[in-house]
């Protein structure tokens, strides 16, 4: 994957790669000492089920490591997501 801003990720959409839409970008964690992106903060949309995904009240964290695309959405893996829980 190529290099990315984080800018350019605000409020993009997240999708599965078998075309779930999972939520919004919210916000980004990064590791202070590496400047690595450790996890998408996503806001879950209303249709998805987030049981079985690590979770924070309303706050759905995604590991960076599940991304496989970003263009006009961010695409992860599901399977990524769900194993990480």
């Amino acid at each position: 994957m190529s290099k990315t801003f984080s800018r350019t990720m605000a409020r993009k959409r997240v999708m599965s790669t078998d075309g779930v839409l999972i939520g919004t970008i919210k916000n980004v964690m990064v590791d202070l000492g590496t400047g690595q992106v450790v996890d998408l903060i996503v806001k879950p949309d209303e249709s998805f089920r987030t049981e079985g995904y690590r979770m924070d009240g309303d706050k759905m964290f995604v590991p960076f490591e599940a991304v496989k695309d970003i263009k006009d959405y961010i695409v992860v893996d599901r399977y990524l997501l769900q194993k990480s829980a």
